[in-house]
């Protein structure tokens, strides 16, 4: 179960790489909750998620997770650790995060994600 917990960031990361929001915002429930890096505003459904992405994709991001620790309970399964982004214009953000998936019986879904710069230099 682990590796196919760890195998959603890379379905999602592989998402980010095709540039396009709503292929990522699918990824999520519908009323999934986003706290992401980047943004002050929280984001609560498909759109607002996919309007966030808009402008993260546009940096053409690449993630790598750093550590991640993987927990399941039933058809909740969290992974949560440290990644790390680079960007096309070789600059990179090293963030903490939360993914919270849900199983709906016939995927996993995002219901909570929560990203966070690393408050430490």
């Amino acid at each position: 179960m682990e590796k196919e917990i760890t195998a959603l960031f890379d379905v999602w990361n592989k998402a980010l790489q095709t540039g396009d929001p709503n292929k990522v915002a699918e990824l999520y429930e519908y009323n999934a909750i986003l706290l992401p890096t980047v943004s002050n505003k929280v984001r609560h459904n498909h759109d607002e998620i996919a309007d966030y992405f808009v402008t993260f994709l546009a940096k053409k991001p690449v993630g790598k997770i750093d550590e991640g620790n993987v927990r399941t309970f039933g058809d909740i399964a969290i992974n949560s650790g440290v990644y790390t982004f680079t960007f096309e214009d070789g600059s990179a953000v090293t963030a903490r995060f939360t993914y919270v998936y849900r199983w709906n019986g016939q995927d996993w879904k995002i219901i909570e994600h929560h990203s966070s710069a690393m408050p430490e230099k």
